[in-house]
């Protein structure tokens, strides 16, 4: 026995490079697309892919910085792109969103919810506040927006396709990180609940899970508990990470005339490292010993 990979093992292949598109250059010319929490990391890579295929591109978040780099991000491309400033915890500053892509653009008829909160944290440290931040935002904020684009479109009589981004802990639970895995369980129901409701009037709606994509816009925190790990590409059953364009693929499919039967499903992009099991366990360790926390005391 040996805990050298074995030559047999190659992985999954790379995915094609990054700037190549999955669908019809044209799947989404004419038609407006609103990201959540696009000015980093992964909200932006999904909201640059719904630009490669002709979409206008509407972001909204709640720092200027974003916002900005965002921008950047899609005119690189030379799509059309509109930033507002939103707080996606008040119903009044969502519909002020849709009020100005309205304007600019017309009704969008995509949106993605990628805008969340997170950062890992023993439940026992966890101040009430940080608990009610996490939710508010990733599971309220969910709800609002759907809310939100769902109400003009019903008063349309339109159709339209709303992609939550999700976390596998939703199943799984996530120790560590009990705010956002409490959260991501409810946006996968809310996504279920929505489809069937929703359905009727024309509007899908489905879930996307990633794996682990690094980037750099990864929060501080969220950086150091990944290197604590070693090398991260033999831990996924794949033998690699994901590259981001592959969760923009997924998304834009997800969003696409392609998938109009699709809703109600929650897509994972991981290489299937959420299911992986071991035929035996490791050793338990505590999350404040991963973390390197002191023990305890009130």
């Amino acid at each position: 026995m040996t805990d050298e990979p074995s030559d047999a093992l190659i992985g999954l292949p790379a995915p094609p490079a990054a700037g190549v598109s999955a669908l019809p250059a044209e799947t989404f010319v004419g038609e407006t697309v609103v990201v959540t929490g696009a000015g980093t990391g992964l909200g932006k890579a999904i909201a640059s892919e719904f630009a490669r295929l002709g979409a206008s591109i509407v972001i909204a978040s709640r720092k200027p910085e974003h916002l900005n780099a965002g921008r950047a991000a899609v005119e690189a491309i030379g799509a059309p792109v509109l930033t507002v400033e939103c707080d996606i915890r008040e119903a009044d500053s969502i519909a002020a969103v849709f009020d100005a892509a309205v304007d600019r653009f017309g009704l969008p008829s995509v949106l993605v919810n990628n805008a969340a909160a997170n950062f890992p944290v023993p439940a026992e440290d966890m101040s009430p506040n940080a608990w009610r931040t996490v939710v508010d935002i990733t599971l309220t904020g969910t709800y609002l927006c759907s809310r939100e684009f769902a109400r003009r479109h019903l008063d349309a009589r339109t159709p339209g396709s709303i992609v939550n981004v999700g976390a596998s802990y939703a199943w799984t639970g996530g120790p560590g990180f009990a705010h956002s895995a409490a959260a991501k369980a409810g946006v996968k129901n809310l996504t279920e609940t929505l489809a069937v409701e929703w359905g009727p009037y024309g509007i899908q709606v489905n879930g996307l899970v990633p794996g682990l994509f690094p980037h750099a816009d990864m929060t501080a925190d969220i950086q150091d508990n990944l290197s604590r790990t070693h090398d991260k590409d033999p831990c996924q059953p794949a033998l690699r990470v994901g590259q981001v364009q592959e969760l923009g693929w997924a998304a834009t499919f997800l969003a696409s005339p392609y998938a109009r039967f699709v809703s109600g499903h929650t897509l994972v992009v991981d290489g299937a490292n959420w299911q992986r099991r071991s035929l035996t366990n490791p050793p338990v360790v505590s999350v404040r010993d991963q973390m390197g926390r002191d023990p305890f005391t009130l």
